[in-house]
């Protein structure tokens, strides 16, 4: 079966994608291209996944690099083909022949392009990484390899979109304790419920940190099951498990 593979003319030239669920090899509550070691998937079968995301980019499995995503700010700078043993949720490199990957399953994948500069990033940016730093974060560290904020393009892959990301007062009350003016990302819910824009924050963050262009490709991964793996509607519907979408770009 083809891959679902969606791709944005800001990243172009640049081979790159936000993979579906489409051609993938597990089965079950996994059914499809589940990228993700972390989940309770077969091991093989993941690896199966994860070589066909690779091959798609023109690259063998093992020049996929991802890390252990913790939800952080923190970015890993990858000078060769190996996955980094460090937690961390982004990575940059200025080397060719690597792919940057990032897992998801409703939080924000977001792939980062200096094209005429040689320097790509990936960023994991669920509500925590974004709040913390991690899209800028990323952008530094692609400035330490010789990219401009200006000529950065920057896309959000498939994200829980507001009208599914129902959240409580806390939650509200972290973000605008930050910045009062995080509260034009809330809409109001039923009774104390709120409704958060996560790909409105994470463009906000983007664009606040200079970068020249940033776009969301629009896709929800909690409305779309046939599509796309969701942590969130896995919970509502009492699954066991879910899958993790993955997120490529290389140089």
């Amino acid at each position: 079966m083809t891959l679902d593979i969606i791709t944005s003319d800001l990243l172009a030239p640049l081979p790159h994608g936000f993979f579906g669920r489409d051609g993938g090899a597990s089965s079950g509550v996994f059914r499809g291209l589940n990228c993700g070691y972390g989940s309770s998937d077969q091991h093989e079968v993941v690896r199966i996944n994860r070589t066909r995301a690779a091959l798609a980019l023109g690259l063998p499995a093992e020049a996929l690099v991802g890390v252990h995503q913790v939800h952080s700010a923190r970015v890993v700078t990858v000078t060769a083909p190996e996955t980094p043993r460090e937690e961390a949720d982004a990575l940059v490199t200025a080397t060719p022949g690597v792919a940057l990957s990032v897992l998801t399953a409703d939080c924000g994948p977001v792939l980062f392009s200096d094209a005429g500069a040689g320097v790509i990033g990936a960023a994991h940016a669920g509500w925590r990484g974004a709040l913390s730093g991690v899209l800028e974060a990323t952008v530094e560290a692609m400035e330490a390899l010789g990219a401009t904020r200006a000529g950065i393009r920057a896309v959000i892959g498939p994200t829980i979109s507001q009208r599914a990301y129902e959240v409580g007062p806390e939650f509200f009350e972290t973000f605008t304790a930050e910045e009062a003016d995080n509260a034009r990302f809330f809409a109001n819910g039923e009774g104390d419920r709120m409704h958060f824009d996560l790909p409105g924050f994470v463009l906000h963050r983007l664009r606040a940190a200079g970068v020249g262009e940033a776009q969301w490709t629009r896709h929800c991964t909690y409305g779309d099951p046939e599509r796309f793996f969701s942590y969130r509607r896995t919970v509502h519907a009492r699954e066991a498990d879910y899958g993790r979408l993955i997120s490529a770009i290389r140089l």
